[in-house]
């Protein structure tokens, strides 16, 4: 049985907010991995941000995630949500001095629908808990109103270090 929503899909902002530019302005993925199409909200003070993931046919793990019914990988939802939450640190300056925010962990994740090419999965985060070091959010993916992915991100803030030679 699915938690009750973040917030009920009918009241999601529709607003882009913050848009694709933007979200690049802070994050670092690009091409095949930009899972964030749009923001329409990001609340500090209720800690909450809503983004978005419009899902093309031209994605690239169509060809061979199930070629005749192509459903979106989980992972990709995960990597969508910790995204999200990383624009979110990120934008409120959660790690002072670090280059980036990494996914350090995804727990309690549960798939319970499908998200196919032409959907737009809807993520819903709250910050749930936040030190120095790490951010903790709940996360809840939805399409046509349904919750089709719940999952605990954990964050941190890195620094690039380049390799030595």
């Amino acid at each position: 049985m699915p938690s009750k929503p973040i917030m009920e899909f009918d009241d999601l902002p529709q607003e882009v907010v913050i848009d694709i530019e933007q979200i690049r302005g802070l994050n670092p993925q690009r091409l095949e991995m930009e899972q964030i199409t749009g923001i329409t909200l990001l609340d500090t003070e209720k800690r909450q941000i809503v983004g978005f993931k419009d899902v093309t046919d031209h994605e690239f793990w169509i060809a061979g995630h199930m070629p005749t019914f192509p459903l979106m990988p989980g992972v990709l939802m995960i990597e969508g949500a910790a995204q999200l939450g990383a624009f979110y640190c990120t934008y409120v300056d959660a790690f002072p001095g670090t280059d980036f925010v990494a996914l350090c962990g995804a727990e309690e994740i549960r798939f319970r629908g499908t998200v196919r090419p032409g959907d737009r999965l809807w993520f819903v985060g709250q910050v749930t808990k936040r030190s120095s070091r790490m951010a903790a959010f709940e996360f809840q993916g939805m399409v046509a109103g349904k919750i089709v992915v719940e999952v605990t991100i954990l964050g941190v803030g890195m620094k690039m270090e380049q390799p030595s030679t």
